[in-house]
């Protein structure tokens, strides 16, 4: 009678291999969660290494491992925090709709993640204070950002052929403004909670400070 056959993924050789590879790949995620949480509460010059490693399910040593330096960890942290946006917005099918509606569900998207991920605003803070030059470095990063540019250029000209938005204006401006409306409301809202003493944090305040950037924006768009 023929002997059973064994797979190579069958064996345990390749069971141990593939549960080796499994763990490298957790620890590696668990590193770049713990290293983003630190570059953004402390910046790059404040984060420590040791910090990141008694935070994490590893060591120091596989965090070099992993990391030639604390610059090639941070600069990964940032490539992939601008990569985690890209991808939900690779997501929100802009083109299935009419070009307002879309116009309303990107700047409804940039709120509502810039909102939800203080830890994001404030690694770009800390990056604008080294004045971009890791981002600057990154061509993933620049990469990734023409695909932000693109949905925005894509919702517009639908729009302009449609007669609804008017003509004229330069995708990467408009990209600035939503940005801007978006990114301050996370930003400042210690400094301007404290200064105007306004609770910075209600659900009431957030959806209607949402629903107006949008509004900014579309009436700006209209014709």
């Amino acid at each position: 009678m023929d002997q059973p056959v064994h797979s190579a993924a069958q064996s345990p050789s390749s069971e141990g291999a593939a549960r080796r590879t499994y763990d490298a790949e957790r620890s590696l995620l668990n590193i770049l969660d713990v290293a983003t949480a630190e570059f953004a509460d402390k910046g790059l010059a404040g984060a420590r290494i040791d910090e990141i490693a008694a935070r994490t399910r590893t060591s120091k040593r596989m965090i070099y491992y992993h990391f030639k330096n604390k610059e090639q960890l941070y600069l990964k942290v940032l490539e992939n925090a601008y990569g985690r946006l890209r991808e939900v917005e690779h997501g929100m099918q802009l083109d299935d709709l009419e070009p307002e509606d879309g116009l309303r569900r990107l700047v409804a998207h940039t709120f509502d993640h810039h909102a939800d991920n203080e830890p994001f605003i404030r690694l770009v803070m800390n990056e604008n204070m080294q004045r971009g030059e890791f981002l600057s470095r990154s061509t993933l990063i620049r990469q990734a950002n023409v695909s932000a540019i693109d949905a925005v250029r894509s919702v517009y000209e639908r729009g302009v052929a449609a007669g609804t938005f008017r003509r004229g204006l330069d995708p990467v401006d408009m990209h600035w403004t939503i940005s801007a409306l978006c990114f301050f409301n996370v930003a400042n809202r210690y400094t301007f909670s404290l200064i105007f003493e306004r609770d910075r944090d209600p659900q009431s305040a957030q959806r209607a400070r949402r629903d107006q950037v949008i509004d900014i924006v579309v009436r700006h768009l209209r014709r």
